[in-house]
Order: C-alpha cells, then sequence, then structure tokens
C-alpha cells in the first residue's frame, strides 16, 4: 500500500487578512493612485517649511502674476534643470485696450535647483535650518503660482497652510469615528427602548440645518477672537455634528451581525457584553469605519475652506487653505488676478486623492 501523501494548499501558505486587503488594493488603479497621493500630501505637509520655497510671511510685489517656467536656457539650449522667468511689462500697449502688455522677462532668468539655500526657517519648530528642496539657486524670489495682496507667495502658503487644514479634518474625523462608532454600536447592540431613544437622538442631530449654524458662528465670534478659539469652535461644531451619519450605518452592520452564529454562540457560553462589542463585532465593522474616515477628511477639507471663503477662518500669522481663499470673495480681484484661486487647487487634489484611495479601500475591503 502507498505511502499516504499529505494534503498541502496551493501558493505560498495562508496571508492575514490585512495582506490579502493589500493585495487587493495594489490591483485598483484608483486607489494606488490615492495611496501615493496621500503619502506625498503627508509627506510635504509635515516638512512644509522645507518644501516651501520662500517664507510663506515675507512679503513682496502685491499680486505678482505666476513666473513663467520653461526648460529652456536663455540662448535657446534645451536645459534639464527648469528656468524661471519674472512676468513683466514688455513695452508695448495691446491695440484694442492699450493697457501695457506683459511677459516674460527673459533678460532676468532664475535658475532653479534642488536642496538651494533660502531662507531661514525652523524645522518642526525647533531645528534651524535654510536648505529648502527646491528653489533659485541664488536666493531671489520665485513664484510658482503668484503672490497675493500682500506679495506673500502663494505656492508656499499652500504648502504650509497644509498643516491647519488637515490637523482640523484629522481632528474632527477622529472625534466623530469614535462618538460615531461606540454610538452605532451600543445602539445596535442593546436594542429595544435604548436603541429607539439613541436613534430618536441621532435623527435629530441629522435633521439640524448646518448651513444656518455655520453662518450664526460666523457672525456672533468677534472679529478679535484668537485663532484658538476659532480652531475650537470649528471643531466642536463639525464634530457635533458629524458623528450621527456614521452612527447610523455601524448600527446597521451591528444589528446584522448580532445575529450570526458566532456572536450567538459567545452569548450561549456567558460572554459578556463589553467582550462581545469587542472581540467579535467591532474588529467587523471597523473595515467600514477605516472607509469612512477615508471619505470624511475630505468633506472636513471642504467645509473649512467654505467657512474660510464666508470669513470664518483662523487668523495670521497662522495659514490655512480657508484664511488663503478670504482673498476670493472680491468677484473684481479674480477678474484681475485670476492666480489668487490656486489655493483651490490645493483642495481639490487633497479630495482626490482621499475619495481615490477610500474608494480602493472600499473594494479591498469588501470585494463583494
Amino acid at each position: 500500500m502507498p505511502p499516504e501523501v499529505p494534503m498541502t494548499r496551493p501558493g505560498h501558505g495562508e496571508e492575514s487578512y490585512s495582506r490579502l486587503v493589500w493585495r487587493r488594493l495594489r490591483r485598483s488603479v484608483s486607489g494606488m493612485v490615492g495611496l501615493v497621493l496621500v503619502s506625498l500630501l503627508v509627506i510635504v505637509t509635515i516638512f512644509g517649511d522645507f518644501f516651501a520655497p520662500m517664507n510663506p510671511k515675507e512679503p513682496g510685489i502685491a499680486f505678482a502674476p505666476p513666473d513663467h517656467i520653461t526648460f529652456f536656457a536663455p540662448d535657446g539650449g534645451f536645459s534639464l534643470m527648469p528656468y524661471a522667468y519674472p512676468i513683466g511689462e514688455t513695452g508695448e500697449l495691446d491695440p484694442v485696450t492699450f493697457q501695457p502688455v506683459t511677459g516674460p522677462d527673459l533678460g532676468n532668468p532664475i535658475v532653479l535647483g534642488f536642496f538651494v539655500e533660502g531662507s531661514s526657517y525652523r524645522l518642526f519648530g525647533l531645528v534651524p535650518a535654510k536648505v529648502r528642496f527646491f528653489g533659485a539657486r541664488d536666493g531671489q524670489p520665485v513664484h510658482f503660482l503668484g503672490t497675493d495682496k500682500f506679495g506673500r507667495d502663494i505656492f508656499s502658503r499652500g504648502i504650509v497652510g497644509a498643516r491647519i487644514s488637515l490637523a482640523i479634518a484629522l481632528i474632527v474625523v477622529s472625534i466623530t469615528t469614535t462618538v460615531g462608532t461606540l454610538v452605532g454600536i451600543t445602539s445596535g447592540y442593546l436594542g429595544g427602548r435604548a436603541d429607539t431613544w439613541l436613534q430618536r437622538f441621532v435623527e435629530l442631530v441629522l435633521a439640524f440645518p448646518q448651513l444656518p449654524l455655520y453662518l450664526a458662528l460666523a457672525s456672533l465670534i468677534p472679529a478679535t477672537a484668537s485663532s484658538n478659539v476659532f480652531l475650537a469652535f470649528v471643531v466642536v461644531v463639525l464634530a457635533a455634528l458629524g458623528w450621527a451619519q456614521l452612527s447610523r450605518e455601524v448600527r446597521g452592520k451591528t444589528l446584522a451581525l448580532a445575529r450570526v452564529d458566532y456572536v450567538r454562540a459567545a452569548m450561549a457560553v456567558g460572554a459578556g457584553d463589553g467582550r462581545i462589542i469587542l472581540r467579535h463585532i467591532l474588529p467587523n465593522v471597523l473595515s467600514h469605519v477605516i472607509v469612512a474616515v477615508t471619505l470624511a477628511i475630505p468633506t472636513v477639507v471642504l467645509l473649512e475652506s467654505f467657512l474660510g471663503f464666508l470669513g470664518f477662518a483662523v487668523k495670521p500669522p497662522l495659514i490655512s487653505w480657508g484664511l488663503m481663499l478670504q482673498d476670493t470673495s472680491n468677484f473684481s480681484v479674480i477678474g484681475s488676478y485670476p492666480w489668487i484661486l490656486s489655493p483651490v487647487v490645493f483642495v481639490l487634489i487633497t479630495v482626490f486623492a482621499f475619495n481615490a484611495l477610500g474608494d480602493g479601500l472600499r473594494d479591498a475591503i469588501d470585494p463583494y
């Protein structure tokens, strides 16, 4: 009788749940694009002073247009390192409007490079440094997206301003995720009268009109209030109104999980409610919570930008995307200096990155 051959599983052995999710995520083009963009966004935000080509608070020429960036040297030859040409008047007049015609000043090229020496700053607020990732080699001011009404570089302010905008989003999402998950699991697991009262309160929060509240806060908070007061109000208001929707979603999943066999078996052997929630229900709703977090962050970023457009933003010297968008409230300014809308690009990239990552994670975590 031939010896028995042990049965083996094909492949490279057992894989954990996280590895399976990562393998599915790698197959998603939008998910990987979002992951790369989010990773770059986090790195640039953490080391914002290093990546900003100029001091974001240094004044200069007001409403200076973006410099002309080209890979052609002044002699017309191709260069691997780009050149920047400031935009100035060419000395000619438009034959229709008789306005001065502007164009790149080819006589004053600015040589760009990596790891150049610029204005001094403190990395993380502690380490003094002067090296910047990209900028002019001779230390001249270079404006990739132009300047604002005070002559401050918009590109540098957008990079540094990501700290406040993303910090607000992360704090708000952390609070709403924690509260919404706990309320949803508690409501769905306990059921009965507790579930009824909790859901009536959740419906009250969901029915509360958010826009009138934002407008009321913008008018009630005095103009002399500090940035800390603004940050506290924004976090409290957004967190107080943002947890309800997630709690409804988590409650629905908890109601389904409370009826599966392994949860009923845990109840039958006398496991406590806390153990059942933490060991059996919470791990199964975390996949949905993770996706909800990636989709909630861009929502808060948009709200912060919207509040800043209404005038409800941090006060200088702090910088945020909402504060930068205050300059776009005047249509005449937008028509004359359209580059002040550049902060919208930072918001769009952030929203796209987190939404793409959220879509990829949703398909990877729950492919069915």
